[in-house]
């Protein structure tokens, strides 16, 4: 059931996202830097508005946007609630990874480990789905077990 769930919550985020205000961009990011400052986090902040960390690059090429990785994850609410633990490792293509996914996997590298925290628009945005409500910020912590270039 968890398999599907994960590959319906990537198919919605691919498709759709929706469009913020800045006003609504600025409430999260006030949400994130609070979460951060009370858990003694330290986070870089990305151009996208993505707060992440790299606890472990990895070894060997960075990944690229035509790879397929191999990781596990386990995602979190800001709140702390548990939505996804994934011990045995997933597959997907980077291309249609998450928007926070794609973005942090293009900074690792085979056996690389984050942190991040996402803002609504890089995640499931406006979908309201089982165990995520619409418009969630999101903590992942990730470590990526393999990457093989795309075969058509």
């Amino acid at each position: 059931m968890k398999t599907i769930l994960s590959l319906v919550l990537l198919v919605l985020c691919v498709s759709s996202c929706g469009t913020y205000s800045d006003e609504q961009m600025k409430e999260f990011d006030t949400k994130i830097q609070s979460y951060l400052k009370k858990n003694n986090i330290e986070c870089l902040k990305s151009s996208s508005g993505l707060y992440y960390k790299i606890i472990e690059e990895g070894e060997g090429r960075k990944i690229q946007y035509t790879d397929v990785v191999s990781f596990k994850y386990s995602g979190r609410l800001l709140n702390g609630k548990l939505f996804d633990d994934r011990k045995d490792p997933v597959t997907f293509e980077v291309s249609k990874l998450i928007g926070c996914w794609k973005e942090i996997m293009l900074n690792l590298k085979p056996g690389g480990k984050a942190f991040l925290v996402s803002p609504p628009q890089l995640g499931y945005g406006t979908n309201n789905l089982d165990d995520i409500p619409k418009n969630s910020i999101l903590v992942f912590e990730m470590e990526v077990v393999s990457v093989n270039e795309f075969e058509k």
